[in-house]
């Protein structure tokens, strides 16, 4: 490795802050400053992957901000590395158009900026300035980031728009509704009466699908994520480069791989442990997959469109339906990506521990719809069906 590299990231961790706060907008800036320094010290792609190596062999000494601005770097390098290669010129295949969705369900508080509320993370405004960040300069991508109300009670998707056109009128970035996709019998909404139908799963297929057939699909990747700030959307390049140049359909990130960088409640782990065993039990064909659930991932929009419509699952399981019909469109073509993410506790939107009983159910009749029958995952299936309680299955 570089020694002007080595010796900056070792600058990095004696200047970084001791702990981690998503809300706070010096820690972030930290993690994007250093990322900078990152780039500029460093020659290529490869002296970037060897940093990160290194400090993840220290994990645990290493700052986090340390290690999300080596996540960082390596994103925004893969980004310029694919722009150096592409053809210059009028030619569609000279630009790259990426479109990132989310969905919100009483977000009305965690979309304000800490200083209002004390569960703000000003994550619409985030999200956009770190989109802003990883395109910046790069005029072979183009990028939209799209916000689906939920159906939410609270009035997340008008806040969303109200403040889009008071802090960020220029941004690339709108507000959609799954009621209206509903009204208006969208290919992606079939079988859904009302948003109550939906626990986030709708709405990102209609985000998803809304945005991949509004331009043409083979310059095109739809990624999502999750409405809080656990993901930092500069990372984004991570998955894009499986799809663009390592020719992989879909790209997803993990939690659960050697090089991941990880913050999270330790009961919510354990649990999370217990339902990847029961789900692999089941689908067999995903077992090369270590996290279902993350936030955070990539399709090109071709896949996408092709594995959209007549999906049964819209509410906390439809990540696993997802990468079920991309794995049968063809197989071996799911890349993993290790990534950074910082669980962002406070006002989550999604219960404690009950979504996993309803997940497993849902998985096991994706199960029977997809897959042909198999003992062990029939036998599995049949315990699910049955479980009455949380305690049926994980004690």
């Amino acid at each position: 490795m570089d020694n002007s590299l080595n010796e900056m990231a070792r600058r990095a961790e004696a200047g970084a802050h001791a702990g981690w706060d998503l809300r706070d907008s010096a820690h972030l800036d930290f993690a994007r400053r250093t990322a900078e320094e990152l780039l500029e010290a460093s020659r290529s792609s490869t002296e970037l992957d060897r940093l990160e190596s290194a400090l993840l062999r220290r994990q645990a000494e290493v700052p986090l901000g340390v290690h999300l601005a080596a996540k960082l770097a390596r994103s925004r390098r893969r980004l310029e590395e694919i722009a150096s290669h592409r053809p210059s010129g009028p030619s569609k295949s000279a630009s790259l158009h990426v479109s990132v969705v989310f969905a919100m369900y009483r977000e009305h508080e965690r979309i304000l900026p800490p200083e209002e509320h004390a569960h703000g993370e000003d994550f619409l405004v985030r999200k956009i300035a770190q989109l802003d960040w990883l395109f910046s300069g790069l005029p072979t991508f183009t990028w939209q980031l799209v916000a689906v109300d939920d159906g939410c009670p609270d009035g997340s998707g008008m806040a969303a728009e109200r403040i889009l056109r008071e802090r960020a009128p220029h941004a690339p970035a709108r507000v959609l509704f799954l009621k209206d996709a509903i009204e208006v019998g969208s290919p992606v909404a079939r079988g859904l009466s009302s948003t109550d139908d939906s626990r986030k799963g709708g709405s990102i297929h209609y985000g998803l699908w809304t945005a991949a057939v509004e331009r043409d699909p083979a310059d095109h990747v739809v990624a999502y994520t999750d409405a809080d700030l656990s993901t930092h959307l500069g990372q984004l390049g991570l998955l894009i480069d499986p799809i663009v140049r390592g020719g992989s359909d879909a790209a997803i990130g993990s939690r659960r791989e050697p090089q991941s960088v990880v913050v999270k409640g330790g009961a919510r782990s354990e649990r999370g442990r217990k339902f990847i065993a029961l789900w692999k039990q089941m689908l067999p064909l995903l077992a090369d997959i270590t996290d279902t659930q993350c936030g955070f991932k990539a399709w090109r929009a071709s896949t996408a469109l092709d594995i959209l419509p007549d999906l049964i699952e819209r509410q906390f399981a439809f990540d696993v339906e997802l990468l079920i019909k991309t794995e049968l469109r063809r197989p071996g073509s799911i890349a993993r990506v290790p990534i950074a993410w910082i669980d962002s506790e406070a006002a989550s939107t999604t219960p404690e521990f009950d979504p996993y009983l309803g997940m497993l159910k849902s998985i096991a009749a994706m199960y029977r719809r997809y897959l042909p029958p198999e003992a062990t995952a029939d036998d599995v299936a049949a315990r699910v069906a049955a479980a009455r309680r949380p305690e049926d299955l994980f004690g």
